[in-house]
C-alpha cells in the first residue's frame, strides 16, 4: 500500500474551511479513498488542550512569539501521533489549518517574521509539508461577518468561545489575507488559491477540481 496524501485547507476567519473539509472528505470517500479529517491547533488530546489556550480568552494573553511556540508544540503532537501514522497506512489526511496559518498569523500579521517561523518549522518538523494546500480566499469583511454569525447562539460562556483571533481587528485580518496571498505566490506548486466568496457548492466544486487535477482523480 502506498503512502496517503496530506491536504490542508487554509485561509482567514469565516472562509468556510470546516465545511469544505467535510465536503472534500465525503467526495474522496465516495471514490473509495479512506480519509482522516483533523484540525489545527488540535488533532490529538494534548493538542486540543493547547488549542483552548490559543483560541479563547483575552486578546493580550499571549504575544505572537508565544503563540508560535504553542502552535508548534501542538503541531508536533498532531503530526507525530495523527498525521504521519495515517499517511503511513495509506490513508489520506485533510486538515483544517496547518503550518501556513502560523506563518500567516504569527509570522506575517503577528510580526514574528517569515524567517523565524521557517526556522522553527525546520527544527520541529524538518521538511514535512502538505502535498497540497488549498487557500480559501474572500474579502475580510465577508469572512468576519460569517465568523460572527457562526459564533451566535453557540450557548458557550464568553470565556469559552473560540473567537480570540476574530476579535483582533480589521487591520490584522487585512494583513492576514495579504499573507496568505504571499504564501500562495511563493509556493505555487503546493498552494492553490480558491475563491471562497461563492456559495458552498461553488467552493466545493473549485476545491474538487484542484484536488482532482493535482492527484489525477476522475471528476
Amino acid at each position: 500500500m502506498g503512502r496517503g496524501h496530506f491536504i490542508t485547507l487554509e485561509g482567514g476567519e469565516g472562509a468556510g474551511k470546516s465545511t469544505q473539509v467535510k465536503r472534500l472528505a465525503a467526495a474522496l470517500s465516495a471514490r473509495g479513498i479512506e480519509v482522516v479529517q483533523t484540525r489545527e491547533p488540535g488533532g490529538t488530546p494534548g493538542a486540543e488542550d493547547i488549542r483552548t489556550l490559543l483560541v479563547t480568552g483575552d486578546l493580550g494573553r499571549w504575544d505572537a512569539m508565544t503563540e508560535t511556540l504553542l502552535h508548534y508544540a501542538a503541531r508536533r503532537a498532531h503530526v507525530e501521533k495523527t498525521v504521519k501514522p495515517a499517511l503511513a497506512r495509506g490513508i489520506w489526511v485533510i486538515s483544517d489549518r496547518f503550518a501556513d496559518s502560523t506563518m500567516a498569523y504569527q509570522g506575517y500579521a503577528g510580526s514574528v517574521g517569515r524567517e523565524a517561523v521557517a526556522a522553527l518549522h525546520k527544527l520541529v518538523l524538518g521538511d514535512f509539508a502538505p502535498d497540497l494546500t488549498l487557500v480559501l480566499d474572500l474579502p475580510v469583511e465577508t469572512g468576519l461577518a460569517r465568523a460572527k454569525a457562526r459564533m451566535t447562539g453557540t450557548g458557550q460562556a464568553p470565556g469559552q468561545i473560540e473567537d480570540r483571533y476574530e476579535r483582533m481587528g480589521l487591520a490584522f485580518h487585512e494583513s492576514l489575507r495579504a499573507a496568505f496571498h504571499e504564501i500562495a505566490r511563493r509556493e505555487p506548486e503546493r498552494c492553490r488559491l480558491i475563491d471562497a466568496d461563492g456559495n458552498p457548492d461553488q467552493v466545493a466544486a473549485a476545491l474538487w477540481q484542484a484536488v482532482a487535477t493535482r492527484f489525477n482523480l476522475p471528476a
